[in-house]
């Protein structure tokens, strides 16, 4: 049984279509990345799946559960961080996870365990009983993963978990979630920006873009089908730049700007003398020549291009007060 299993996974938002029948498959105790542009559908596929949200067609099951047939037992099965912040501000860390607890019926004793367990993993043991607007971005970060993991949920969704956050702090949250999912033999699904991040974390990655999966492997895998170096070339005029991509060593070729392109090869020290030749060849005028190896970033703007999007997901001004109606309905 997977874990999280979408067939034909659908949302539209008057005639937009924010997910585009999506199918995928999570194998329990994964870590899953989700990565895609603004407007992707990234946070409209997370809200469907924790039944925040209801498909416009196909469905989805999360441990098991239908989230159309049984909404109830899919959120007793998951836990979730938000990517806005959630806390209530005038009560205590620990007011907030004893609440959570009590919402989703964990009964005292093992609440109480539970809670003291998760507050030392995320390192609140001195600040829980503190009230939480007297807490730094990354301390309500933490207690939102803790307050996320209370009752022991079977998948954790975690949309964009450090977002804001110092790299200090960001290395902290990773080292949380690399222990949580040891421990506790968690899925966890992740949407991130931070590519270093998704790398570092997840077995696999799908990467999305206008509600479709353009690229689903691992980490290693993504890179490989892209290419093992990037040569970047700034040229005198870029007009042919496209000549390059009839080179059977080349396996992509990207426009940074007007005048430097990025090429995709697997070997740089046998291509640069091929490219040299090619464009004297071909008329092209070279003014420099810059290697570097493939990232999960190259292979994200391989995919999903350049131009920066605004948000799309018309579901995005609705998130709060939907969020408020699940917890009612818990």
């Amino acid at each position: 049984m997977y874990a999280i299993e979408t067939i034909g996974l659908t949302k539209k938002f008057n005639g937009l279509t924010a997910v585009d029948g999506l199918n995928l498959q999570i194998k329990k105790g994964e870590v899953f990345g989700l990565l895609g542009p603004n407007g992707a559908g990234k946070t409209t596929t997370l809200s469907m799946l924790c039944t925040i949200l209801k498909p416009t067609s196909g469905t989805a099951k999360v441990n098991g559960f239908d989230i159309i047939k049984n909404p109830g037992e899919v959120r007793r099965n998951i836990g979730i961080v938000f990517q806005d912040p959630s806390l209530d501000n005038r009560l205590t860390g620990m007011d907030n996870l004893s609440i959570h607890a009590d919402l989703y019926g964990v009964p005292e004793d093992t609440a109480r365990q539970r809670i003291n367990e998760i507050v030392s993993l995320v390192g609140l043991e001195d600040r829980i009983r503190d009230l939480v607007r007297t807490y730094s971005g990354g301390m309500r970060r933490r207690l939102e993963i803790a307050r996320g993991l209370v009752h022991t949920p079977k998948v954790l969704f975690l949309d964009e978990p450090t977002l804001g956050l110092d790299p200090q702090t960001r290395s902290k949250v990773w080292g949380y979630m690399e222990e949580i999912r040891r421990r506790d033999k968690l899925t966890i699904i992740l949407t991130t920006h931070y590519m270093e991040e998704a790398e570092s974390l997840c077995d696999r990655i799908a990467i999305i873009d206008y509600g479709k999966i353009v690229a689903l492997d691992t980490p290693a895998g993504l890179t490989r089908k892209v290419g093992s170096e990037i040569i970047t070339l700034k040229l005198a005029d870029a007009s042919k730049a496209d000549e390059f991509c009839k080179l059977d060593f080349v396996a992509c070729v990207d426009k940074a700007d007007s005048k430097e392109i990025a090429l995709s090869v697997r070997d740089s020290v046998t291509a640069i003398p091929l490219l040299m030749k090619f464009a004297v060849e071909n008329g092209i005028e070279v003014k420099s020549v810059d290697t570097k190896k493939v990232t999960l970033n190259d292979v994200f703007m391989h995919y999903v291009g350049r131009e920066i999007r605004e948000e799309k997901d018309n579901d995005a001004k609705h998130m709060m007060k939907q969020r408020l109606k699940v917890m009612r309905r818990i």
